[in-house]
């Protein structure tokens, strides 16, 4: 394997499971998500990234992909079992997602991760050049700055976190907290979405690790560690570019005429997951549809849910009340042709999603708690006429960005009732001034803006630091 000026880890490679005919495969492509944000900037940067392929057993010897290389890490059943379905998506997902659900706490999920995580920093060590960039990504990998350091320290060491970062009286349940918390301070930078979340994360440093800290910088021993908040994005005008295409705009007229034509079309995307505010969502349009408030003739819910974690029992617990729902709804509601919620459970082509986001009068992004949510900046950047509305979680972080959106608490539920008649009821005029006034945002910030500002941040961090140790 030869070595990269620049090495990402994450949790998974950015390729898809299905492999073509001639043995080639292709970028992973799903609504938002971190392979969408990362997929523009390393098709013009030569770099290696570091991640799992999917299955169980020995680490398969992998093509380039977009000109990016693949080194795979293996994993056994033993550790996506412990290490991914456990102590990541069992332990910190909930508890990084404001405890929506119960975090479990299991001394062989923490082993798992410690485990995998060496890994991980072992493959990524091998493969980065003397002196080269690592950008560490998201919750699954928290240790690996801190073991990469020990393993590398000529390295200039970065680390973002997709996901929320939780106050400190729900952080200070995790029984390894300090561990968590050394082992990201091996960076030299420590990215987050949300200003709040760094200055969590220095309340956390100071008062687990006795260092000094303020919501910029973080003395660890001789280095400086620094913080703070950038914003993840998307390639804004590729977006537009493929929203615009002639076969899009075709493939969205037929989608409307397949829906019956009607006079507005509701559009939610989420990936199966308790935190998006799903099941919040449907009875919140039970409720309009039962006080006839809205009209199944009238209007169109298209409700798609990528699978996800189908292994993990909470997840297969709320598919099954999702889809309950869905059957209640429109068992009630909907008439022979006409059902009430068109309900997608399956991944979308890229151009089908695009066509969607095309025709949605009202995109609904209503999640209890996420730390982007780029399914939101899509929608905008699609909406190359202008028109359409965003309804958008309060606690999305998009929120703070995207402020002309119909902004909304989604725990409550009349509010969140209000807000949605709201979105289908305004004046074109009010609609077309908030879409151009986030379109502009986006335009101003988006994937490149987002990676240029984090990696000049952690070049000039990693340089103050090797200055601070030779003077």
């Amino acid at each position: 394997m030869r070595q990269s000026p620049l090495v990402v880890v994450a949790n998974r490679l950015p390729i898809d499971d299905s492999v073509a005919p001639d043995g080639a495969f292709e970028w992973r492509r799903s609504p938002g998500g971190l392979m969408n944000a990362l997929h523009p900037l390393l098709r013009h940067t030569p770099a290696t990234w570091v991640g799992w392929a999917g299955g169980t057993g020995p680490a398969p010897h992998l093509p380039d992909v977009d000109g990016v290389r693949l080194r795979a890490v293996a994993l056994s059943g033993e550790d996506f079992r412990d290490h991914y379905e456990g102590f990541a998506n069992a332990t910190l997902w909930p508890l990084y997602h404001d405890a929506v659900e119960q975090p479990e706490y299991h001394r062989r999920w923490w082993e798992a991760y410690q485990r995998v995580n060496q890994r991980f920093a072992e493959a990524a060590a091998e493969v980065a050049e003397p002196g080269g960039l690592v950008w560490v990504q998201d919750y699954h990998l928290q240790l690996v700055p801190g073991l990469l350091r020990d393993l590398r320290p000529d390295l200039r060491i970065g680390f973002f976190l997709h996901v929320p970062f939780p106050p400190p009286e729900l952080f200070m349940q995790l029984p390894r907290r300090a561990e968590l918390l050394r082992g990201m301070l091996g960076a030299d930078l420590i990215g987050f979405q949300r200003a709040q979340a760094a200055h969590n994360f220095a309340q956390l440093a100071a008062k687990v690790l006795d260092l000094p800290a303020t919501d910029r910088r973080i003395g660890v021993g001789d280095r400086v560690v620094r913080i703070g908040a950038f914003p993840v994005s998307i390639d804004t005008a590729e977006m537009g570019a493929l929203a615009a295409r002639p076969d899009v705009a075709d493939r969205a007229r037929r989608l409307r005429q397949d829906l019956g034509d009607p006079e507005r079309v509701i559009l939610s995307v989420d990936r199966m997951d308790y935190t998006k505010g799903i099941e919040q969502r449907l009875k919140a349009y039970h409720e309009l549809l039962t006080s006839g408030d809205v009209k199944v003739r009238d209007t169109v819910l298209v409700q798609v849910v990528v699978p996800s974690r189908d292994r993990v029992a909470q997840y297969q617990v709320l598919r099954d009340r999702v889809e309950h729902q869905v059957g209640r709804i429109n068992g009630e509601f909907g008439r022979v042709g006409e059902p009430a919620i068109h309900y997608l459970s399956q991944p979308f082509d890229r151009t089908e999603l695009v066509a969607l986001y095309r025709i949605a009068d009202v995109m609904a992004v209503t999640p209890l708690r996420d730390g982007m949510n780029l399914v939101a900046k899509e929608y905008v950047a699609a909406r190359v006429d202008g028109t359409g509305a965003l309804l958008l979680s309060e606690f999305a972080g998009a929120a703070a960005e995207l402020a002309q959106a119909y902004l909304v608490n989604p725990h409550d539920l009349d509010g969140l009732k209000a807000a949605l008649l709201a979105a289908l009821r305004a004046a074109p005029d009010d609609v077309a001034a908030r879409m151009r006034a986030m379109r502009e945002h986006l335009s101003r910030n988006d994937i490149h803006t987002w990676a240029g500002s984090y990696l000049s941040a952690l070049e000039e961090t990693a340089l103050v630091t090797r200055r601070t140790r030779v003077g």
